[in-house]
Parts: C-alpha cells; sequence; structure tokens
C-alpha cells in the first residue's frame, strides 16, 4: 500500500526535532527546516543557560555574510544545494532573548567549499544533525563599538 505524498510530509511534520542527551541535546532536523529559528526556540523552550554546538548535513540554502569592517554590516552570499561539511556555533542571550553565532562550510557537487559567518540556513534534501553541549553558566552577547559587533560577554573569574 502506497502512502501519498502529503500524508509522508505531515508525517514528517510531526517528527520530533530533538532529544535529550547526557551532555545536552541532539536535534535532526529535515528538508525545509529553519535552523538558526529551530535552534532558537529550543533555547527558549528548554531554557538553555548558553551552549556550544556542532552539526553536519544537507542546505537546500545557506547564506554566509563577510563582515565589512568600514560599513559595520555583513556583505550576504547566498548557496544552494550544498552540504554542510562543517557548522559550528554558540548559543548565548542579548535583551531576553537568544542570540547564535554561527560559523560553517558549505561544499557543492564540484566539492568548492564557502564559508564563513552564518546569516540563514534551511535544510535541503535528507536531514541536518546537530549536537549541542549545554554549558551551566548564563551567558549574554552585547553590542561593542566602535565595530557594532554582537560580542560575547565572560563573568570574570577571581
Amino acid at each position: 500500500m502506497a502512502v501519498s505524498v502529503q500524508a509522508q510530509q505531515k508525517n514528517d511534520n510531526e517528527k520530533c526535532r530533538y532529544t535529550k542527551t547526557t551532555y545536552g541535546y541532539l536535534m535532526v532536523l529535515r528538508e525545509g527546516d529553519n535552523v538558526l529559528s529551530l535552534i532558537e526556540n529550543l533555547a527558549k523552550e528548554q531554557q538553555i543557560p548558553s551552549a556550544n554546538f556542532t552539526g553536519i548535513g544537507f542546505a537546500q540554502e545557506v547564506t554566509f555574510g563577510f563582515y565589512d569592517f568600514n560599513q559595520k554590516k555583513f556583505n550576504p552570499k547566498t548557496f544552494n544545494k550544498v552540504e554542510m561539511g562543517s557548522l559550528t556555533g554558540s548559543i548565548a542571550w542579548n535583551e531576553g532573548k537568544p542570540s547564535l553565532h554561527i560559523h560553517g562550510v558549505a561544499t557543492d557537487d564540484k566539492f568548492d567549499a564557502y564559508g564563513g559567518h552564518i546569516l540563514a540556513l534551511k535544510v535541503g534534501t535528507g536531514s541536518m544533525e546537530i549536537y549541542i553541549t549545554v554549558n551551566s553558566e548564563k551567558l549574554e552577547r552585547k553590542i561593542e563599538q566602535p565595530l557594532n559587533a554582537n560580542v560575547l560577554q565572560l563573568p570574570c573569574i577571581k
């Protein structure tokens, strides 16, 4: 008996996206998922104080940004249908909301690699696995001048 495409898509949408582990969480994201939004939602729902994460998987679309220090903004460039060979980042907080800092490297079908600061990321065909290691200390980010950069703030150790 064949399962209709629509029924399969509904089933995929209902699959869980994360599970708790001894060190934090494992996320398995599906085609079309907005990676940044889902990590932010997990941080809010689970009240993650701070964390670092790594990941791999297929991307339907990734937008990298190269920071222009003179303009004080990112110059974006988007790539489609690539594989994320590496994804690494951190979760902190800014004004009560999760604040992500993510970098990655993507390769295309010619094995050309692109990388840098990730501004947007959508999962492609298949899945994306993200391993999140939770830290006990709540960390904040704040905009620092003169670069207008959102910088992680560390508590001083005495």
